[in-house]
């Protein structure tokens, strides 16, 4: 018997029993089924990390101030402080004492309220430089940028968030428009392009202005030197770790401060990108472990449905041994069988798990990434279990002796 009239059997034989076949199958395609959900989710909740921290800037470094303490002897949280200046900015930027930070933007931050007409909405707004579009790897989606002109005339001008934009100016076009901020008419040159939203706040819900408008007509502090926070881009991946010390030993020298009373906190995004990997991989590890316990199910059903299918096949073994069949094909028979209702397990749960991944995440705020990877795997392992627990079975109706079977009853 060769290979195709092999398979053509073992086909027949899972189609004569088809309840029973069903049923086996269904153990296999529950567990591939979330074994595909499970890479799905971790992989969905990987990417979704990623690109909450890609949104905040590209191989970016964060520096904040440390915190103040009051008159009253009461402390502040971090960034409290007015520790760090445009001066300290400007130092950063130097090509000399820092070779592999690729630019710089300071940002004073405020929250202030917007309004047209009659229509108002209260945002953060960012006073910042050029840069601050590179930076933070932020896009525009129309108009214009900030320009060196603009924050040299202190020009009265901003650029809107999508979501500030959408709740002041509804479906008309903002660019061109005038929004007024603190009695102040500012000209909208420009609307960011949508980058979601990190671990607390909307990225998309802010207004940008140049630093030194933001300095000269809306603030109300006396430091006006000093800076909310400065972002730091190094010239790339592979060089982040060498800008932050740069970063340090600048900052460290300029506030004439030592190494273990730093007033500033600098935050790298590897260390978040890192922390957050190291979640969804557990997060992975163990949903791929209840996924294995299914599928251990699955294949101790498999075994034990060849196991029926042996005894009541007695006679039939024993026929085809007596017509020459050797234990070798006997053997190859029953595996195929069982490989076939694993196969079919498995590429029924692997459907099934393809299409969970695109109709749970209507249901549920986690996506899900569904990989081709993973399918392959889990449509192997399937296979591979279908064979496994086969082989004791196959080996079973080998050892029969022809007398023996044709005298079963």
């Amino acid at each position: 018997m060769n290979w195709l009239e092999t398979a053509r059997v073992g086909w027949q034989a899972v189609r004569t029993h088809r309840l029973r076949s069903a049923l086996t199958v269904l153990g296999i395609l529950i567990g591939i089924a979330t074994v595909v959900l499970s890479v799905g989710l971790g992989e969905g909740a990987s990417s979704s990390v990623r690109n909450q921290i890609a949104a905040l800037g590209s191989n970016l470094l964060i520096v904040t101030p440390g915190s103040a303490t009051s008159g009253a002897g009461v402390r502040g949280g971090l960034g409290s402080a007015t520790t760090l200046t445009v001066g300290d900015a400007s130092a950063l930027g130097s090509r000399t004492a820092a070779p592999d930070i690729r630019a710089v933007a300071p940002s004073r931050n405020t929250s202030q309220e917007l309004s047209v007409g009659a229509t108002n909405w209260t945002t953060s707004v960012v006073g910042t430089t050029p840069s601050w579009l590179g930076v933070r790897a932020r896009t525009l989606s129309s108009g214009r940028f900030l320009t060196d002109a603009d924050s040299t005339a202190a020009t009265p001008v901003v650029v809107l968030g999508p979501t500030t934009a959408q709740e002041l100016f509804g479906p008309i076009d903002p660019v061109g428009q005038s929004v007024t901020i603190n009695s102040i008419s500012f000209q909208v040159i420009g609307v960011l392009a949508s980058a979601g939203s990190d671990s607390s706040t909307n990225l998309d819900d802010t207004a940008v202005i140049p630093m030194s408008t933001e300095v000269t007509r809306l603030s109300a502090s006396n430091a006006r030197q000093s800076v909310s926070n400065v972002y730091v881009a190094a010239t790339g991946q592979h060089t982040i770790s060498a800008a932050y010390q740069e970063a340090e030993s600048i900052l460290l020298a300029r506030h004439g401060l030592a190494a273990g009373s730093a007033d500033f906190t600098i935050t790298t995004q590897n260390s978040l990108l890192t922390t957050a990997t190291s979640v969804s991989k557990t997060l992975t590890v163990l949903l791929g472990g209840i996924a294995a316990l299914s599928l251990l199910v699955g294949g101790i059903g498999v075994m034990n449905i060849m196991l029926v299918s042996v005894t009541e096949r007695t006679r039939e073994i024993g026929l085809r041994k007596a017509l020459g069949a050797t234990p070798a094909v006997i053997r190859r028979q029953f595996l195929v069988e069982a490989s076939v209702l694993g196969t079919i397990g498995g590429i029924a749960g692997a459907a099934l798990g393809v299409a969970g991944a695109y109709v749970l995440p209507h249901l549920i705020s986690d996506a899900i990434t569904v990989s081709p990877t993973a399918i392959a795997g889990a449509i192997a392992v399937a296979v591979a279990i279908g064979l496994v627990f086969g082989v004791y079975p196959a080996g079973r109706a080998a050892r029969l002796a022809p007398i023996d079977a044709l005298r079963s009853q």
